[in-house]
């Protein structure tokens, strides 16, 4: 399957030279995940340079640590200073937040009353004990407060504490300086205070976007005054209902998943909800990765991945890598070679007899993939790997694989186009080949289901261009039939495709096409062009023998 997503802005490629002196310049490839804005060093996060933490210390580089005007001020008047222990963020005048001066209210303000609740009046404790924080302070004692050293600051809807908690909505700085509103899904310390908010990173979501947005980021980036908890339903409530609408908004804008079960979608992203690996670095490009992929364990923890770009064994460090790279004598994938023309060539691999190469390539395509399942079991598919040629050797941009013996009559089980070689045609030439290959075998083929978005909208176009281009060429009438004999293209895909261009009507218990020749030419206009085309007289292929391969089965 193909994955894709809206995002907040076109990923753009920016150019890295690697220190190594033996090492070829590499382009860092950024994707539709790629980190608005780089994390700051820890450095920057602690309380020695924009703050003073807790205490009545005052701001290293004067920083106004007086509230923006407090709920609940009297007669329009500036709010009140915060509590004693009141912990500004940031330097100098603009502190965390686009909406102003943000103070957050650390715990021990404010006088004690016999509840010591939070409170944002002006002025100092009451009789209930309210601190007198402008922007959310804490009252000490009582059974109802807080533990010591907690931090709230004014988000949305109300006081919201630091460090956020899962689940919390606030939005978000983009790489553009547009804000877009992201769930936290997970948050980890960077080995500081845990009662200080800038030791925390947050792993968020943005909202109605696609999953390979999520990432990690800081709390610079966070807008609290935006910030929002989750917020429980009262009463009695249609947990089934509930959940559905809750589903509905989580993938609100994610059609991909309009074919999978609510359920099993919600199982598999708890599990695959944060990306293990962040980067991966393959021949010259080093590309952001997407998705989680479930590599060994001994890779829990590492952040960039080094992969040989021919036989694809992965490595933690560089070092391992180029060691590997001095033994390794492949140049090009393992398998037979069945199609070349110019710099462009394919491989055909068996699972069964390379199982380790096959492997690591669903392990690598599980980063670009959502929802892959096929990691070990490889033995049954065949595996067919472009490549670009150059002096150097054969170097794979893309692959798709299909069932040896597919009783459903699928002709590609899992397509895939690393980031680096994408918009190139090479997608659709990588459907055209296994309908070339469908041809070749005598049989009508179809894609997996369910499809992805870029999937639907890739083969929506292909099958557009092969069958409008014979109803434009041909004269007189043609049935379904006869275009799915010339096309390989199943006939269900084929009526599913003319009933979207409203090409077909269903007259007298039978489906009648009706192409007018200027409507013919608008939509195969709108199609596009057919990218990198198969020629397929350079194909040298046989199809798979299943007897043959059991008849030398152990030899």
């Amino acid at each position: 399957m193909v994955d894709t997503g809206r995002s907040p802005e076109p990923f753009a490629t920016t150019d890295g030279v690697d220190g190594a002196a033996q090492a070829p310049k590499r382009r860092r490839m950024g994707s539709a995940s790629a980190t608005p804005g780089a994390t700051p060093p820890t450095s920057q996060l602690g309380f020695g340079d924009g703050a003073v933490a807790g205490g009545s210390g005052q701001p290293l580089d004067g920083a106004d640590s007086r509230g923006q005007g407090g709920a609940g001020a009297a007669g329009g008047t500036p709010g009140p200073s915060p509590a004693p222990g009141a912990v500004p963020i940031g330097k100098g005048p603009a502190v965390v937040g686009k909406g102003g001066s943000l103070v957050l209210g650390r715990g021990g303000g404010g006088g004690g009353g016999n509840k010591g609740k939070a409170g944002s009046k002006a002025g100092g404790g009451g009789p209930a004990g309210r601190a007198g924080s402008g922007l959310g302070g804490f009252g000490g004692g009582g059974d109802d407060v807080a533990e010591s050293g907690t931090i709230l600051v004014q988000g949305r809807n109300g006081e919201v504490r630091l460090p956020l908690d899962i689940g919390a909505r606030v939005d978000c700085k983009w790489r553009d300086g547009a804000y877009h509103t992201v769930r936290i899904i997970e948050r980890r310390n960077l080995g500081g205070d845990p009662a200080d908010p800038r030791a925390w990173d947050y792993y968020v979501h943005y909202v109605g976007f696609n999953r390979r947005m999520d990432e990690w980021v800081s709390l610079p980036q966070l807008d609290l005054s935006t910030a929002e908890v989750e917020q429980q339903m009262e009463g009695p409530a249609d947990k089934k209902g509930q959940k559905k609408k809750v589903a509905a908004e989580e993938h609100d804008s994610d059609s991909e998943h309009a074919d999978f079960d609510p359920n099993q979608l919600r199982e598999h992203e708890e599990f695959t909800k944060v990306k293990n690996i962040e980067t991966i670095e393959l021949g010259r490009h080093e590309m952001d990765t997407w998705y989680f992929s479930p590599f060994p364990p001994e890779f829990k923890d590492v952040k960039k991945l080094y992969c040989c770009e021919y036989s694809l064994h992965f490595f933690k460090r560089r070092s391992q890598m180029l060691r590997h790279l001095h033994k390794c004598g492949m140049r090009h994938p393992p398998g037979n070679e069945i199609y070349r023309n110019g710099n462009i060539c394919m491989f055909e691999v068996d699972g069964k007899k390379e199982k380790a190469f096959c492997q690591n390539l669903c392990y690598l395509a599980k980063l670009f993939l959502d929802h892959k399942t096929l990691y070990y079991d490889v033995d049954l598919f065949l595996f067919y790997i472009l490549c670009e040629l150059d002096e150097r050797g054969a170097h794979m941009v893309g692959y798709f694989s299909k069932e040896k013996c597919s009783e459903e009559g699928y002709n590609l089980a899992c397509i895939l186009m690393l980031p680096a070689y994408q918009r190139k045609g090479y997608g659709k030439f990588l459907i055209s080949m296994s309908y070339e290959l469908s041809k070749l075998e005598g049989k009508v083929g179809t894609p997996e289901r369910p499809l992805s978005d870029l999937g639907r909208v890739s083969y929506h176009g292909y099958w557009t261009r092969e069958l409008l281009a014979i109803l434009r060429d041909t004269e007189g009438s043609i049935s379904i039939k006869e275009l799915s004999e010339l096309t390989a293209i199943k006939p269900d895909d084929i009526i599913n495709t003319l009933q979207q261009l409203g090409l077909i009507q269903y007259q007298k218990g039978q489906h009648v096409i009706c192409a007018a020749p200027k409507l013919v030419e608008k939509h195969l206009k709108a199609a596009g062009g057919p990218g990198l085309v198969v020629d397929p007289s350079k194909i040298v292929w046989t199809p798979y023998n299943a007897e043959r391969d059991y008849a030398n089965f152990g030899r």
